[in-house]
């Protein structure tokens, strides 16, 4: 996949015009979520009552207001792909959990969202399935017995051979490649993550091979490692190949609403 550079636009509190999504692209958006309380109170407004309810069941006040954030501003995407005031935005949802937009929108828009940590990653395209997974970067979990539990034969030898000062990174490159993918192909954790390989050494290209339980190729799905800062590991797969990724910032801090 060919990357763009990232570039800034104004978000939340005004009118978003995000550059043309066009036929092979795909555009991802990175949005801090610590917003200020005003911002947060104006994103809550626009969610619909079930994510009102989703919200109110993080029993952390930080972990409420991310969830908040994030599917406030996954709106204020959508909404401006749309054309669309963000709290009109309605969603459906695939067996296993997967949003999608709902048909009343009659468009071949399509998206993901993930968060992690004061970030968020929006991914957004046409006409193909996408997945793509963040997650911050954490020394101090117990690699082994996680890599053990649900990486892939294959995945746990390489691993195994890894110096420790790049096994954290190697293990969230390979886990949000996993999670990514499952959420691109919309299977969600019915899929066993040890049924499919990912390569994810540092300096190796990023690739997805699927397991003998699972004979489709992998031809259909292309995987990108994202650089979202030191902190952070992501991964975008997108149905198709060749497909060109703008990296957008998202700037969250309010002027004037303008969505009427």
């Amino acid at each position: 996949m060919g990357t763009d550079n990232f570039n800034t636009y104004g978000m939340t509190g005004r009118v978003l015009t995000p550059p043309e999504l066009t036929a092979g692209h795909v555009h991802v958006w990175s949005i801090p979520l610590a917003v200020s309380p005003k911002e947060l109170m104006s994103l809550r407004h626009i969610l619909q009552p079930d994510e009102r309810e989703r919200a109110a069941r993080f029993l952390r006040d930080r972990d409420r207001a991310h969830f908040v954030a994030a599917r406030g501003m996954l709106r204020e995407v959508l909404g401006a792909y749309l054309g669309s005031n963000p709290a009109n935005v309605r969603f459906c949802y695939g067996a296993y959990g997967k949003p999608e937009l709902a048909p009343e929108h009659e468009s071949d828009l399509r998206f993901n969202l993930s968060h992690s940590g004061e970030l968020a990653l929006c991914a957004v395209t046409t006409g193909c399935s996408v997945g793509v997974d963040l997650e911050r970067i954490r020394p101090d979990i117990e690699f082994e017995s996680i890599a053990l539990r649900f990486f892939s034969a294959q995945e746990v030898h390489a691993f195994s051979l890894l110096s420790d000062d790049v096994r954290p990174r190697a293990f969230f490159n390979c886990w949000t490649g996993k999670e990514a993918y499952i959420k691109a192909i919309g299977e969600g954790l019915s899929m066993p993550l040890d049924q499919f390989d990912v390569v994810f050494t540092p300096g190796e290209p990023a690739a997805i091979h699927r397991g003998r339980e699972y004979p489709e190729g992998t031809q259909r799905w292309e995987l990108t490692r994202l650089d979202v800062g030191r902190e952070y590991a992501a991964a975008l797969v997108v149905e198709g190949k060749g497909y060109r990724i703008t990296h957008l910032h998202a700037c969250t801090e309010s002027a004037s609403r303008r969505w009427e």
